[in-house]
């Protein structure tokens, strides 16, 4: 549990019977502007944990850098909110590159959205890790009872990494995208191996959650929540595996169901609209 998640409301709450003045929690909010060679580059509303992690992920996932290795320096000045990050190599960054949208092809197959950044990034997965339902249900179990903070405010997403077995570590943040972030900025850090690892995740699965995941180089994704159309289209062209809906003993698979144990006996009938 981390206290610099968390800050206390005054609130007035009604139980059905009466009101009540009491104090809670609720998760902090706290913008922290990235500057990259003295050059603002982007701000990021998270939450004040993890953030050496988050600035890595952040910039690995933008495709400023690819390794913790080409960064001279990090300062985070927590109190004023601003990170400056120096390049051993600097480069002159176009932040319209960052923001402009683009239609493309991934992997040759489906017409997708993408930013300019993410076709030079995103990562066909080829990994052929295996998982069953069971240790679906363990590691979102896993994963739920870890998180105090949201228990406690209702206000973070979740999301670690994982072997069928246990969670390595997990990232909290009021932001999904973020918690991925700093989930990748630890895996980069550590230099952990991904090809047989899963993340366990919380939030919506999106477009831009599966192309985190892309990035990050892992093949299945674990969430307690829904998907997009969008995301799933991805997924199933960048070779990653989704799961949704993992509630009360009863999971959705998405995309790339090979990497579910049960379904390889698995018999496919026909849909009738």
């Amino acid at each position: 549990m981390n206290n610099h998640m968390k800050g206390e409301l005054k609130v007035i709450k009604y139980d059905g019977d009466d009101l009540l003045e009491t104090i809670d929690l609720a998760a902090i909010e706290y913008p922290i502007t990235i500057y990259v060679d003295d050059e603002e580059f982007a701000t990021i509303v998270c939450s004040p944990t993890n953030l050496q992690e988050l600035v890595i992920g952040f910039l690995a996932s933008e495709g400023i850098i690819r390794h913790p290795s080409q960064i001279l320096s990090i300062e985070i000045d927590e109190n004023r909110g601003f990170a400056y990050v120096h390049l051993k190599i600097k480069q002159s960054i176009n932040k319209e590159f960052f923001s402009k949208r683009m239609i493309g092809s991934c992997c040759g197959k489906s017409r997708q959205f993408y930013f300019y950044n993410d076709a030079n990034t995103a990562k066909t997965i080829l990994s052929k890790h295996l998982l069953s339902i069971h240790d679906c249900f363990k590691l979102m179990n896993q994963l739920q009872v870890d998180s105090i903070d949201f228990r406690q405010t209702g206000g973070v997403h979740n999301a670690a990494l994982c072997t069928n077995e246990n969670i390595l570590f997990s990232c909290s943040d009021i932001g999904r995208h973020n918690a991925l972030d700093k989930l990748y900025g630890q895996i980069l850090q550590k230099h952990i191996s991904v090809k047989d690892k899963i993340v366990v995740f919380s939030g919506r699965i999106s477009s831009e959650v599966v192309l985190k995941i892309s990035k990050i180089g892992v093949g299945i994704l674990i969430s307690k929540s829904a998907p997009t159309t969008l995301g799933i289209e991805l997924a199933n062209d960048l070779g990653i595996t989704v799961i949704g809906f993992v509630r009360k003993e009863k999971l959705n698979i998405y995309s790339h169901p090979e990497r579910i144990i049960e379904v390889e006996n698995f018999s496919y009938t026909e849909i009738k609209e």
